[in-house]
C-alpha cells in the first residue's frame, strides 16, 4: 500500500536544527525569490487566534518534505528540447493532473472567496512540502491517487495525539487518526473542510482536485487577504503550526511565483528528505498494479508503512540505536500512561455565554464559550471542542464555515468564531463537542430575527397633490435606519388609512394601482433597498376631495405618516368685458 511517512520530532532539536540549517543555506545561497520582508515576516510569525485556535493545524502537525528549492531558474531552458533535463527543470515541473486541480482551485475560490487572494503557487508549495506533488504526480485519470498517501498515527509519540475522529473511513486506522492524502488533511479537520472539486459526489481526500479545493477553503476561512504577508502567514502556521514549515513554504511559493511548467503524471520529482529527518518516504514510479493495490470494489488493507528507502513493506519497528559504549543504566520503571487531557473531560459547561439574537444578514455581536471540565469541575486546557451548526439554516461561522474547532485554553474555555446570520430567521442551534471524546455534547440557541429598521424620514419636502381624478406628480421615498445606519433589505407595508385613530385602509380619496390597474390603498411585501431606499409605486386620486393620510410601517416598529391632499383647482374669476364700441 502507500509509503507513509514517519513520525516527526515535533520540538525535536535534531528537527529544528536540520530545518534551520536548510533554511540558513538556502538564505545564503538562493536569496533571490524571497525578500527581506518575506523572511522577516516567517522569522517572527506567530499564529494569530484563530490560525492557532482553529483544529491546531490542517495536518495535525504531521511530518512534512523539507527539500529546498533548486537554485537554478524554475523555468526550463528553451535549449532543453526533448534531452536530459537540467537539474532543476523535474523539481520546477508539476505534474499535469496536479497543476490542474491547483489551477482549478484557485479559479473557484476567486468566484466564491474573492477577498481571500488566493494564488494557486501556494497551493502547489503546501502540496510539494506535504507530499511532494501527490508523489510525483501518481494519481489516475480522475486526480485520484494510484494509493493512499498516510502520515504517522499521530498517537502522540513525539508529535500530536489525535484519537480516532473517523472510524477508520479515511485512514483505515480506528485507534488514532492519521494525515490523509496529497494535502495532508486529518480526518477530523476534513470532515468539515473536505469539497467535492470534480462533482463525483464525493468528498475524498485522496482526490488531488477535491484535497486542493479543500486545502483553498481552509486557508481563506477566516476571511484572511493572503495578498498581505501578515494574514499570509497566518494560514501557512494554520495549515501546519511551525515556523520552519512557514518559511519553507515561503521559499517554494517565491520559487513557483517565478515560474513553472507541467510535467507528465508520475514524472516528478520525489524529495528526499523529512522533517523527521528521514531520507524519503515515497518509493519510485509504480503503476496502479503496484503489489498492495487494492482491486477496485475489493476490501481495503490494513496501512503498513513502508522502508524509507523504499522497496517492499514491513511492520514499522521502532528506532535503532548504536550499542553503548559504556554499561547501560539500570531499566527505569515502565512509564505510567497516564491520561491525555482529552482523556479527563467529563462534560462541557457554558461558560457564560451571552443571548445570541441578530438581524438577518448582520454579524452576531456575541460569542459561544464553552468550558470543558473533569467531573470534580476542574477547567481542562489543551482539548478540541467541535462547534456545529445543525439544522436547516443559512447561518454561518464568518468565513461560510458550517463548523469551527477551537482548542480550550489554561482557563478550559473554547470560544466558537463569530456567527455570521443568514436570510431564513428563526432560531439556530449550535453543537459543542469533544473531539476524541464520548461526552454528552452541550447546545446553544442563537436567533435571527427580520431585518428591522427604527426611523424613517422622507427623502423630499415636494407637497403631495392632486386635483380630483388625477394622477400625484411626486412619488413618495422614504430611507430607513436603524441606530443611525442604513436599514436594507427591510420589510414594510405602505397604507391609506382612514385616520391617525384608525388605521384602517380607506375606502375613498387616494390610491394605487394593482397590476390589472385596479384601485388598491394596502401593498405589502415592499422591501427597501441596499441604500435603506424605498419609492413608492405612483399615487392616484378619485374624485373626493379633501385631506388624506398615507401609512409606512417597517418590521421593527419604524413608522411614518405622510399627508395627502386632494383639491380642485382654483378658477380665476373673469375680467371685466369691454364695453361694445359704438
Amino acid at each position: 500500500m502507500a509509503a507513509q511517512f514517519g513520525r516527526r520530532l515535533c520540538k525535536g532539536a535534531a528537527t529544528t536544527a536540520v530545518a534551520a540549517v536548510a533554511v540558513a543555506a538556502l538564505s545564503a545561497s538562493q536569496a533571490p525569490g524571497v525578500n527581506d520582508h518575506g523572511r522577516q515576516a516567517a522569522a517572527d510569525a506567530t499564529p494569530s487566534p484563530d490560525a492557532s485556535a482553529s483544529d491546531g493545524s490542517a495536518t495535525g502537525n504531521s511530518p512534512y518534505y523539507t527539500d529546498l528549492p533548486p537554485l537554478n531558474s524554475p523555468s526550463p531552458s528553451p535549449s532543453t528540447g526533448t534531452g536530459p533535463t537540467t537539474p532543476g527543470t523535474s523539481e520546477a515541473g508539476i505534474p499535469a493532473t496536479v497543476l490542474d486541480a491547483y489551477k482549478k482551485a484557485e479559479a473557484a475560490l476567486r468566484d466564491a472567496k474573492p477577498g481571500c487572494n488566493l494564488p494557486w503557487q501556494l497551493l502547489a508549495a503546501i502540496g510539494r512540502v506535504e507530499s511532494g506533488q501527490a508523489r510525483g504526480g501518481r494519481v489516475n485519470a480522475e486526480g485520484t491517487t494510484i494509493s493512499p498517501i498516510l502520515g504517522p498515527q499521530l498517537d502522540g509519540n513525539g508529535f500530536a495525539l489525535i484519537k480516532d475522529t473517523d472510524n477508520g473511513a479515511y485512514d483505515g486506522n480506528s485507534t488514532y487518526d492519521q494525515a490523509v492524502g496529497p494535502m495532508q488533511f486529518i480526518p477530523s479537520t476534513w470532515a468539515w473542510a473536505g469539497r467535492d472539486a470534480n462533482g463525483d459526489g464525493k468528498k475524498d481526500p485522496n482526490n488531488i482536485y477535491d484535497a486542493a479545493l479543500a486545502a483553498g477553503h481552509y486557508l481563506c476561512r477566516f476571511d484572511w487577504d493572503l495578498s498581505d504577508q501578515r494574514d499570509l502567514d497566518r494560514a501557512i502556521l494554520s495549515y501546519n503550526n511551525s515556523r520552519e514549515y512557514l518559511n519553507l513554504v515561503m521559499r517554494w511559493l517565491e520559487y513557483y511565483r517565478k515560474g513553472t511548467h507541467e510535467v507528465p503524471d508520475g514524472t516528478g520529482t520525489l524529495p528526499g528528505n523529512r522533517s523527521d529527518n528521514g531520507a524519503g518516504a515515497s518509493p519510485g514510479p509504480t503503476t496502479p498494479s503496484t503489489p498492495g493495490t487494492p482491486a477496485a470494489g475489493g476490501p481495503k488493507p490494513k496501512p503498513k508503512q513502508e522502508k524509507p528507502g523504499g522497496g517492499g513493506t514491513t511492520k514499522p519497528k521502532p528506532p535503532t540505536t548504536p550499542p553503548p559504549t559504556t554499561p547501560p543504566d539500570p531499566p527505569s520503571a515502565p512509564p505510567s500512561s497516564s491520561p491525555t487531557p482529552t482523556d479527563t473531560v467529563h462534560h462541557l459547561e457554558d461558560a457564560g455565554t451571552a443571548k445570541l439574537t441578530a438581524m438577518a444578514g448582520d454579524t452576531f455581536t456575541k460569542r459561544i464559550s464553552t468550558r470543558a471540565e473533569t467531573k470534580a469541575g476542574k477547567a481542562v486546557g489543551k482539548v478540541r471542542i467541535r462547534f456545529t451548526i445543525v439544522g436547516d439554516t443559512d447561518t454561518t461561522f464568518t468565513g461560510g464555515e458550517s463548523v469551527a474547532t477551537v482548542a480550550t485554553n489554561s482557563s478550559g474555555v473554547a470560544v466558537a468564531p463569530a456567527l455570521q446570520a443568514g436570510e431564513k430567521t428563526g432560531d439556530v442551534t449550535v453543537r459543542a463537542t469533544v473531539v476524541g471524546r464520548m461526552v454528552a455534547g452541550l447546545d446553544y440557541t442563537a436567533t435571527v430575527t427580520e431585518r428591522a429598521a427604527d426611523a424613517l424620514a422622507r427623502t423630499g419636502d415636494a407637497a403631495l397633490t392632486c386635483a380630483p381624478g388625477g394622477e400625484f406628480a411626486n412619488q413618495v421615498e422614504v430611507k430607513a435606519t436603524y441606530k443611525g445606519a442604513v436599514a436594507d433589505g427591510v420589510a414594510a407595508t405602505a397604507t391609506l388609512i382612514k385616520s391617525a385613530d384608525d388605521p384602517t385602509a380607506n375606502d375613498k380619496g387616494p390610491f394605487f394601482k394593482d397590476a390589472d390597474g385596479k384601485a388598491v390603498r394596502t401593498l405589502a411585501g415592499l422591501k427597501t433597498d441596499a441604500k435603506g431606499l424605498l419609492k413608492l409605486p405612483k399615487l392616484y386620486a378619485d374624485d373626493t376631495t379633501g385631506t388624506f393620510l398615507l401609512r409606512i410601517t417597517t418590521e421593527g416598529g419604524a413608522t411614518l405618516t405622510v399627508e395627502l391632499t386632494v383639491a380642485a383647482a382654483e378658477t380665476s374669476s373673469p375680467s371685466p368685458s369691454a364695453s361694445p364700441s359704438a
